[in-house]
């Protein structure tokens, strides 16, 4: 945890170092969440649950090279449809956190049409949702605190519209359980699109 929260804030500085030429942007960015949970369980399965996201967003990009950083604070809605193994039964649980991604990003193409890649680091907050679920006759509880690693890819057109596909690779131990041993962390992709002024 102490890692993923230095390499945010270093991240972060980095804003303030960009050259005073690079573009500033400021925008809002929302889409579909479709997670689930990696469990290290052979007791549960877990399924994909669909939630959104939403929130303001901040990018800089130097000109002429095409590499820069984007940052957000997205209302982020995630979760899971877990069931027992056979069972045909299941629980759907879903928690929504205040996630804050930055994120390098390289953007290449002609002026009004580009292609991006972008990877880096977040952290989300539980600020809602459900607390605790009763699955198999055990409490399984959403944790805090979560932190993981974003992938993404999309385009750009006329340079105030983003259209991308993100993955969400989460590294924390995200739901505890008294009876099994979960090890359960959020992963799942998500469909966004951003407008940029």
């Amino acid at each position: 945890m102490k890692k993923v929260t230095g390499l945010v804030l270093i991240i972060l500085m980095a804003f303030i170092a960009v050259p005073a030429k690079s573009q500033l942007k400021f925008g809002v960015k929302g889409g579909v969440n479709i997670s689930s949970v990696h469990l290290n369980s052979d007791i549960l399965k877990a399924d994909n649950v669909t939630g959104f996201q939403i929130g303001p967003m901040i990018e800089t990009t130097i000109p002429l090279v095409g590499i820069g950083l984007d940052a957000a604070i997205l209302y982020s809605q995630k979760g899971v449809d877990m069931k027992a193994e056979g069972s045909a039964s299941s629980t759907s649980m879903k928690t929504d956190y205040l996630d804050i991604p930055v994120n390098l990003k390289w953007k290449f193409g002609i002026p009004l049409v580009k292609a991006y890649l972008s990877a880096g680091p977040y952290v989300g907050f539980r600020v809602g949702g459900d607390k605790i679920w009763d699955v198999l006759g055990d409490q399984i509880k959403a944790k805090n605190f979560s932190a993981g690693l974003n992938f993404g890819v999309g385009a750009e057109l006329i340079s105030h519209l983003q259209i991308g596909v993100n993955y969400g690779l989460g590294l924390t131990d995200n739901y505890s359980s008294e009876k099994f041993d979960l090890n359960a962390k959020n992963r799942g992709w998500s469909i966004t699109a951003a407008v940029l002024f």
